[in-house]
Formats: C-alpha cells, sequence, structure tokens
C-alpha cells in the first residue's frame, strides 16, 4: 500500500496513541503544535469511520487539547476534515487536522471557511 499514513509515520511523530487511532504532530514550520488524528486501519475519508473509532478520536481530541494548551497555549483552534480531493484531501486517509491558533498570526481571526467564502469562489451560474 502507498498511503504514507499506513506505512511512514514514526514513533517519535505520535504524541498520543490509542488502540484504534492516534495524535501525530505534523512537524509543519507555519503552524506551529499541529497534528492530526488519524485512524490505524486505513479508512479513506471520516465517512468511514467506525463508531468506536469516532469515539476514541473525540478522547483523542480531548487529550490533544490538553497536550497543546500545555505546551503552546494557543488562543484558539481549527479542527477539521477534509473529504475527497476537490476538497484538499492530499492523502486519502481520514486524518482530522487540529490546529492551534495565535491572535498574533497575520490571519489570526480567519477561520476554515475564510477562503471558501470570498466572492473570487463562487461557483459559475447554473
Amino acid at each position: 500500500m502507498d498511503c504514507p499514513f499506513c506505512v511512514d509515520v514514526t514513533a517519535d511523530q505520535v504524541l498520543i496513541e490509542g488502540s484504534l487511532c492516534y495524535f501525530m504532530d505534523t512537524g509543519d514550520p507555519v503552524l506551529v503544535g499541529s497534528g492530526m488524528i488519524l485512524p490505524r486501519a486505513h479508512r479513506e475519508t471520516v465517512f468511514d469511520l467506525s463508531a468506536d473509532e469516532w469515539t476514541e478520536t473525540l478522547d483523542l481530541l480531548d487529550q490533544a487539547k490538553h497536550l497543546l494548551d500545555e505546551r503552546y497555549d494557543p488562543d484558539g483552534y481549527n479542527v477539521g476534515w477534509n473529504c475527497g480531493s476537490v476538497a484538499g484531501q492530499d492523502t486519502p486517509h481520514a486524518h482530522l487536522h487540529v490546529i492551534p491558533r495565535f491572535r498574533d498570526e497575520p490571519l489570526g481571526g480567519k477561520g476554515i471557511r475564510y477562503h471558501l467564502k470570498q466572492p473570487a469562489n463562487r461557483r459559475p451560474s447554473r
């Protein structure tokens, strides 16, 4: 399988583990502290998660927030899924983005829908 989340995740990237899912650091130099919660089993999108994976994802989200609050003291969070390539999903393995946000960021105060709501994103008239 070519999925990097199934084969290329290293132990030092995994910050919190559950039996079905894990929370990993993305190592993004711009979005400091950002991470993802992923199921261990290959699931293409959030819509493919089992009920138990949903439950564990929620538990890991709570644990991740506490960890990130302690490490980075963010002013807020963006939390979200991209499902399908047209929605920006680059890797077809479900992953919940957990992004600490800070008021001193140049785009502080802009939410996850900000760019989608711009007039340039309006669909052509049908």
